[in-house]
């Protein structure tokens, strides 16, 4: 089963992505937890042309995925996890959790230095919140965090099977907690407890500075928890709040081409930690 898997690997993520998002994308339709202010084609145009860019990018200038990189290094024996006897199922949930970890750090980090903020505040600049907003990454930004995920499954020797359970459950939860999708509040509640839901994570995509720099987690919602940036409501409710940047309000200059260079060319403001 592990082998087809890893044979397998990039269908059974394209099969999982393509089918969450049509699932999400018919929920929106069915219940939205907040009218849209803007032209749904033209985001979801900019926002899947990102995932194509971005998957182009990464093929053209890291051919060497994570999963690749977990299989060498299994065999040369680098990692602290390839040097300790544990149970196989274990070692595979604890990979997960440590991904998760990193990647919790990683947006942190992508926040709190102006620079990498610069790449990641076009996340940010989309003036909705929908299941497409989870893969509205600057193709720089994702050739970053797959390095860091690199230099992380070496370091620790990160089983190849976790990093695929790893890949396919953060793009499935990044689908769900961007989604304009209406949950019962007593559901959210208990849901908060073991994964970051669409109302927990729509506070880290507020135009106030503070909510902005909140709820980091984009599977496990345990490390905002325990490390101090949780907040469980936006102050204005969720019918209230404003979505998106102050100083990009205009849908106009946030088009496709217009997101390539705004990293190179914009001011980032005061969002940043510093």
């Amino acid at each position: 089963m592990s082998e087809f898997i890893l044979v397998h690997e990039r269908a059974i993520r394209l099969g999982f992505f393509g089918g969450i998002l049509a699932l999400m994308a018919i929920w929106e339709l069915a219940a939205p937890r907040r009218p849209l202010h803007t032209s749904k084609g033209a985001r979801w145009f900019s926002n899947l042309g990102l995932v194509v860019i971005d998957t182009l990018a990464l093929r053209l200038l890291l051919p060497a995925t994570a999963v690749t990189v977990a299989l060498w290094a299994e065999k040369q024996k680098w990692g602290i996890l390839n040097h300790l006897q544990v149970p196989y199922a274990f070692e595979i949930i604890l990979g997960v959790i440590i991904l998760d970890l990193v990647i919790y750090l990683q947006h942190a980090m992508f926040h709190a230095l102006p620079a990498f903020w610069r790449l990641h505040m076009m996340h940010h600049t989309d003036l909705d919140f929908d299941t497409t907003t989870g893969i509205r990454f600057h193709p720089v930004e994702i050739i970053l965090s797959m390095i860091i995920k690199i230099l992380v499954v070496i370091a620790l020797g990160i089983d190849a099977l976790a990093v695929v359970f790893f890949e396919v459950i953060l793009n499935a939860t990044s689908l769900f907690n961007h989604g304009n999708v209406r949950l019962p509040a007593s559901v959210d509640g208990v849901l908060r407890l073991f994964v970051v839901t669409p109302e927990m994570h729509r506070v880290h995509h507020s135009v106030i500075i503070q909510e902005t720099n909140s709820n980091f987690g984009f599977n496990l919602p345990w490390w905002d928890r325990l490390l101090g940036t949780y907040r469980a409501q936006p102050m204005a409710g969720h019918e209230g709040m404003t979505i998106g940047l102050s100083l990009f309000r205009e849908p106009r200059r946030l088009t496709l081409p217009r997101l390539l260079v705004l990293p190179f060319v914009a001011k980032g403001g005061r969002y940043s930690f510093n």
